[in-house]
């Protein structure tokens, strides 16, 4: 990345692959902006765009494996259900995001923040 380049990572310190890509990040000289999206989840434009950029769409940054997730019976939901589901329990938000000048990717394995890197 050029000299000021900037990075977001919505980031779980608690999550291995969240913690992998911000690991790859810094190892490439990257001190991303790091969002804890728990404590400060991002607002339903926000949470749009990082659907839309990264090209999973909604349902593909929507953890599925959180007992919320069953509860609120997501497995047939469409976009709005599932936004809203999203924007109240913030659990529901897979990650980690990386968002650069060079595109939005959900880092699943972490290796995939290497596409927004130069060369990647």
């Amino acid at each position: 990345m050029p000299a000021g380049a900037q990075a977001t990572i919505w980031h779980n310190p608690r999550c291995s692959n969240s913690r992998g890509a911000l690991q790859l990040l810094r190892e490439h000289g990257i001190e991303p902006r790091i969002v804890d999206y728990l404590a400060r989840p991002p607002d339903r434009a926000a949470l749009l765009r990082a659907a839309a950029d990264s090209g999973v769409g909604l349902r593909g940054l929507v953890r599925d494996k959180e007992a919320i997730y069953r509860e609120l019976d997501l497995d047939g939901a469409d976009d709005a259900v599932l936004l809203d589901a999203m924007l109240a329990h913030p659990v529901l938000i897979n990650r980690p995001v990386v968002i650069t000048a060079r595109g939005t990717r959900l880092c699943r394995p972490p290796e995939t923040v290497l596409e927004l890197l130069p060369g990647g």
